[in-house]
């Protein structure tokens, strides 16, 4: 296991600079953010420019990342995959393609991604549509030997009423998607504002086999403002679909998340993947000296937590046998 960094959050930061400041923060790999380029949300970055991806774009980007001793965890483009233009829906799916395609010239195993939700459609109608739509999907990464990972984000920012518009957010989508081929990027900070026990939740995932990808993101919840909006959140005075007014995201270490925990959960259960940190702190964000300061704090949370292959050294050789 690898503490990692999704570089979604540093879209001001070119990938020689991050691959450049990531060992010195305490990070062994990236999850590399491949939103087309242009996307202008501070959450999606383009570091990897997948359309047209190819062998000499892989040798840089491999010849970069092994001159820092990093690995990939991940090639993540998270979008909606169900959404309701069609045309706008198949321009999301050609650009997933491309990062699967990208992925297999950088022999990295998983896509991160959304399921998504036709915001227009109820949750029983969503479930045929990406019966229908997603399969493709799956089996084109499948063929390429990588495998397409939902991330359990509700995503509630793209529903008009602030509703879950991603459908992999609970346990129970969890096993439908699966059936669907589609593995699981956990992220436990998602789950707490929904009622979901994130150990909980997590020892099922494991249980299950579908754990390909992890996120460290944490929460903090506030339980008397929650008396005062409910569950949704916010309905007077809402400044955006995320201004919910009783919880929001913070780096790891300055929540509730009790990490201690689910790292140990990962290790019993042999998984042998990466945790990449990803940063969506509104206390230590806004500008890029407080995201990375943000990033140094959870790195300084996890990295005690998980010991990489080369923090493991032999035990020295005792003395020979005795006559």
């Amino acid at each position: 296991m690898k503490l990692g960094v999704l570089t979604a959050a540093l879209g001001q930061m070119s990938l020689e600079q991050i691959a450049s400041w990531a060992p010195e923060a305490g990070y062994q790999a990236l999850e590399i953010a491949a939103w087309p380029v242009g996307s202008e949300h501070i959450h999606q970055a383009a570091h990897l420019d997948v359309a047209g991806f190819g062998v000499a774009d892989a040798a840089r980007v491999t010849e970069l990342m092994g001159h820092h001793g990093l690995s990939i965890s991940a090639v993540t483009y998270c979008d909606n995959n169900l959404h309701h233009d069609d045309a706008e829906r198949d321009r999301i799916h050609r650009h997933l393609r491309a990062c699967i395609d990208a992925a297999v010239t950088l022999e990295v195993r998983h896509v991160t991604t959304f399921i998504g939700r036709d915001v227009t459609l109820p949750v029983a109608d969503n479930l045929a549509l990406a019966e229908r739509h997603l399969p493709p999907l799956v089996r084109y990464a499948a063929e390429r030997d990588v495998k397409l990972l939902a991330e359990n984000c509700p995503m509630e920012g793209w529903h008009p009423d602030g509703y879950p518009a991603n459908l992999a957010y609970s346990p129970e989508l969890w096993d439908w998607m699966a059936d669907l081929g589609f593995g699981l990027a956990y992220d436990p900070s998602h789950l707490p504002w929904l009622g979901i026990d994130p150990v909980d939740a997590l020892a099922h995932a494991l249980e299950a086999g579908i754990v390909g990808h992890v996120q460290a993101k944490d929460i903090q919840i506030d339980q008397r403002t929650r008396t005062r909006y409910g569950v949704f959140g916010k309905t007077v005075g809402r400044t955006s679909p995320t201004d919910v007014g009783w919880w929001r995201y913070r780096v790891p270490g300055r929540g509730q998340i009790d990490w201690n925990q689910i790292i140990d959960t990962l290790y019993a259960a042999g998984y042998g993947g990466d945790v990449a940190v990803e940063h969506e702190d509104p206390v230590w964000g806004g500008t890029l000296d407080k995201t990375l300061q943000g990033m140094h704090i959870a790195a300084q949370t996890l990295r005690p937590l998980i010991i990489a292959d080369n923090d493991v050294q032999a035990p020295p050789a005792g003395p020979g046998p005795q006559p």
